[in-house]
């Protein structure tokens, strides 16, 4: 005892021992405790007793809450290892310079935006403006300024609860789309208030997801007046938003169709469905014929997929084994899927699955590649985003404990593209006379209430 604590130490240890005993009701405790420490009566008056009483129970509390951050501090030093570990110098010097083309998120979130009184299902970001829209399961669109972390405005017409919106349209003419367990899909015009102009009706069960069909125009990746829509009623619906009709109707899924994906110039279609796979649809191809690939490879609903950008090909050619990659004209040569069993398959548009990447610990609920392509994202019912490095065949590099609850939806920002030399810059990948500049954002929402934006 002497060794590890000075006389003045030990003495405040004796006296909090004594007034502890006291307080407690042991006094003959007390008494054979002061007379063995040799504490006189008078050097022990009530006084001093008051001022001892509860200095051990605070002691001893302190410690576990320190014991406890120690062990919330080790947790986090061990990430930050692991990080450094598989850093590679690019990965570095994106971290110093913020390089487009390899920034990853890394918590905690720019802005944590609270509103929602029901689990977020879904996040779009606006293509051109700084904002976002989320849906949720309490049947409103909220919109953020997602820059100042403020709500701008909440949009109430559906019944019950949103699964999906997609920001895209006519090009000049921005346009949001929602869709609900209500069986309808909503057109809202953010040039007007975001007045919701349209109901498309037509879906007899829940509409789970909505994704605007590029038109592929040199400049306008964005824009195009068809909408796809999928629903647990099996089909796969193509609108013309600018006059509500249901142009085709796609049929081949044997259950609820998750979610769709179309690749940037608008030929192609990829859907997940619980009926255990996912399919890609030729659009310029008349119905009967546009199924092209049925995807087989998870054992469990497939929620979730994403057309790989032509910047990933090289990367994935290699996982693939093939010496050279397709060529970047081409738009829908490799996909990733994820599912219910807890795994990313990647596919060739053969159909064969070149990888899978194993790693969370639940349901994997969303997609994202970098638009650099070096990278996958994904986010899970476990809680976390997970960053994979398809140069490193598919590596997990990162783990960003993304929310509280699970989470259900992400979406990286849309890149800005601009014509001609005036692009030259940052994170700008040429691309014809296009430039494409990369935006280092990206938004989740979960279960936990609050929709999350990391950013550079």
């Amino acid at each position: 005892m002497s060794a590890l604590l000075t006389s003045r130490q030990a003495d405040e240890l004796h006296k909090s021992l004594i007034a502890y005993l006291n307080s407690a009701g042991y006094a003959k405790a007390a008494q054979t405790i002061r007379e063995e420490l040799n504490v006189p009566e008078e050097t022990f008056d009530p006084a001093t007793a008051k001022k001892y009483e509860g200095l051990l129970e605070k002691k001893w509390t302190s410690v576990v809450r320190l014991q406890k951050k120690i062990m919330e501090l080790e947790t986090r030093a061990g990430q930050l290892q692991h990080e450094l570990d598989n850093a590679t110098p690019t990965s570095l010097a994106a971290r110093k310079n913020h390089d487009p083309s390899t920034w990853l998120p890394r918590a905690p979130a720019r802005h944590t935006l609270q509103s929602h009184r029901q689990p977020i299902t879904c996040v779009a970001f606006h293509p051109l403006f700084s904002s976002l829209a989320s849906g949720s399961e309490d049947c409103t669109i909220k919109i953020w300024d997602y820059e100042l972390g403020e709500l701008e405005r909440t949009l109430k017409s559906h019944t019950k609860a949103v699964l999906d919106v997609d920001f895209g349209g006519p090009r000049g003419n921005t346009l949001l789309a929602s869709c609900s367990s209500d069986l309808t899909i909503k057109l809202w015009d953010p040039s007007d208030e975001y007045k919701n102009i349209r109901t498309l009706p037509g879906h007899d069960h829940s509409v789970s997801s909505v994704r605007f069909i590029p038109s592929g125009a040199a400049g306008a990746p964005l824009s195009g007046n068809l909408l796809a829509s999928a629903s647990r009623d099996k089909t796969i619906r193509i609108w013309d938003v600018t006059t509500g009709y249901c142009l085709r109707t796609l049929r081949g899924h044997g259950d609820w169709v998750r979610s769709l994906h179309p690749t940037v110039d608008g030929r192609w279609l990829l859907s997940t469905s619980s009926d255990q796979t996912a399919r890609m649809w030729d659009l310029s191809q008349p119905e009967s014929n546009s199924l092209k690939q049925t995807f087989l490879a998870h054992e469990h609903v497939v929620e979730c997929c994403a057309f790989a950008p032509p910047t990933a090909y090289k990367y994935l050619a290699s996982i693939a084994g093939l010496k050279k990659p397709p060529p970047a004209s081409s738009s829908a040569e490799y996909l990733a899927t994820g599912g219910r069993d807890k795994q990313i398959k990647l596919f060739g548009a053969n159909g064969v699955c070149i990888k899978t990447l194993t790693g969370h610990d639940n349901w994997i609920r969303a997609l994202a590649f970098h638009p650099g392509g070096k990278y996958l994202l994904s986010c899970s019912d476990d809680k976390t985003v997970r960053c994979w490095d398809l140069s490193q065949e598919g590596k997990c590099v990162r783990v960003v404990e993304a929310a509280d609850h699970f989470v259900s939806c992400l979406r990286w920002a849309p890149s800005v593209f601009k014509e001609g030399a005036a692009a030259a810059g940052d994170g700008a990948q040429a691309n014809g006379d296009v430039q494409e500049q990369i935006r280092c954002l990206i938004a989740c929402g979960s279960v936990d209430l609050n929709v999350r934006v990391f950013s550079a």
